[in-house]
C-alpha cells in the first residue's frame, strides 16, 4: 500500500498557513461578503484561503491538479486535491466557531478519483482532524501529538445519536418523512452542522449523521476520517465514497438501517 505520510505533512501544512488567515479576519468587523449566483455567501477569507492553499500547491505538488470551491479546477493526472476553504461560511460571517477548512487528496483507481488523505482543521475550536489510507484516523494539533480516532459500537437505531445540518433539502428530494422517521426513531438528535457530525461519528460521539445535497470539496475529507476510524462513508443510495452529491455516515453498524429511513418514499 502507498505511504501518504509525505502528502499527510503537507496537509498540516496547508492547514497551519489557512488558519493563520481564516482567524485573522473572524469576526472582522469589516470583513466583505458577497452572495454567489447559487445565493450562498462567500468571503475574502475564502478566497484568500484557497488563494493561499493553491499557492503553496504549486510549489509543493506541481504535477498535481486542484479542485477548490472558489476557484473551479486546474490541471489534469491522477492526483487531485479537493479544497474547501471554509466550510461553514453562514457560520463564520456570523460569528459562530462551528466552520473549518477542508483539505483531501484524492487519487483516481478503478472506481474513479476516491480520498486517500483528509484533513479537517477547526482553528476557532481549537481542533483538527486527519487520516491517511490504511494509516488509520486521528485528533490533535499536530502529527506528533494525537490520538486515535474509532467509531463508536452501538448497535440499535433506538440507542444512537443523530446529527444533521438543517431541514433543508429533504422535502425537496421527497425524504423529509423518512428524516423525521428516523429522528423519532434515535435516542438524541443534533444540529451541529456542516463538517462536525462526520468528525463526531469517526470520534465515536454522535452514531450515524447525513446530508442531503453536497458538493466533493465538502465530502472528500470527512470521507477517508470517517473511514480510517472504522465507519462508512456513502451517498443516500449507498454508493460507497464522496462523489454521490449528498453523504450518509455511520458507525457501520447502523449504516444499513440509517439508509433505509432515509430512503423511505411516500
Amino acid at each position: 500500500m502507498p505511504d501518504y505520510h509525505d502528502d499527510l505533512r503537507l496537509a498540516h501544512v496547508l492547514a497551519d498557513a489557512a488558519d493563520a488567515t481564516t482567524m485573522d479576519r473572524f469576526k472582522a468587523l469589516d470583513l466583505k461578503v458577497e452572495t454567489k449566483p447559487d445565493m450562498t455567501p462567500v468571503t475574502e477569507a475564502d478566497k484568500s484561503t484557497e488563494e493561499l492553499i493553491r499557492g503553496h500547491l504549486h510549489r509543493a505538488r506541481p504535477r498535481d491538479a486542484i479542485l477548490g470551491e472558489e476557484f473551479g479546477v486546474e490541471g489534469t493526472g491522477p492526483r487531485r486535491w479537493v479544497i474547501d476553504p471554509i466550510d461553514g461560511t453562514k457560520n463564520y460571517v456570523r460569528g459562530v466557531p462551528v466552520w473549518a477548512t477542508l483539505i483531501s487528496l484524492m487519487e483516481a483507481g478503478e472506481d474513479g478519483f476516491q480520498p486517500v488523505v483528509g484533513l479537517v482543521s477547526a482553528p476557532a475550536l481549537n481542533r483538527r482532524w486527519w487520516a491517511a489510507k490504511g494509516a488509520g484516523a486521528f485528533t490533535g494539533r499536530s502529527l506528533t501529538s494525537a490520538s486515535r480516532l474509532r467509531v463508536s459500537k452501538v448497535e440499535r437505531i433506538a440507542d444512537s445519536s443523530f446529527a444533521y445540518s438543517s431541514l433543508t433539502g429533504w422535502e425537496e428530494q421527497g425524504r423529509l418523512d423518512g428524516f423525521m422517521d428516523l429522528t423519532r426513531a434515535c435516542w438524541r438528535t443534533r444540529g451541529y452542522g456542516d463538517f462536525w457530525p462526520y468528525m463526531m461519528v469517526a470520534e465515536g460521539s454522535v452514531d450515524i449523521c447525513a446530508e442531503p445535497e453536497l458538493s466533493l470539496w465538502d465530502m472528500a475529507a470527512n470521507a477517508i476520517i470517517v473511514e480510517e476510524a472504522g465507519g462508512r462513508f456513502t451517498s443516500l443510495d449507498g454508493a460507497p465514497g464522496p462523489g454521490g452529491g449528498n453523504a450518509a455516515a455511520s458507525n457501520g453498524t447502523l449504516h444499513h438501517e440509517l439508509l433505509g429511513y432515509l430512503n423511505q418514499r411516500y
